[in-house]
């Protein structure tokens, strides 16, 4: 999945499950720009990781940095569903 298809899936799913407030694909692909970052710019983790910090979603994961690298965690419930699907 490129990051276009991720942008459209999100905003289909944020329509399905905020009672018909729809977010554009343009708000959320601003939004996973602010995150993740782009080419150009840092998002608010690799600001947070630079910082030392690090950046956790709850049951989704965790991003940490060690040695000027980043590292991604999963989360218990990621495990999980993944092992679900997989099984």
């Amino acid at each position: 999945m490129d990051k276009t298809q991720l942008v459209e899936m999100t905003a289909r799913r944020a329509g399905e499950d905020t009672d018909g407030r729809d977010l554009s694909a343009e708000d959320v692909s601003r939004v996973l720009d602010a995150l993740f970052g782009t080419v150009e710019h840092p998002g608010s983790i690799a600001e947070a990781l630079k910082e030392r910090q690090s950046v956790n979603l709850g049951s989704f994961g965790a991003f940490r940095a060690a040695d000027g690298t980043a590292s991604f965690r999963p989360g218990k419930a990621l495990d999980e569903y993944l092992q679900e699907r997989a099984g």
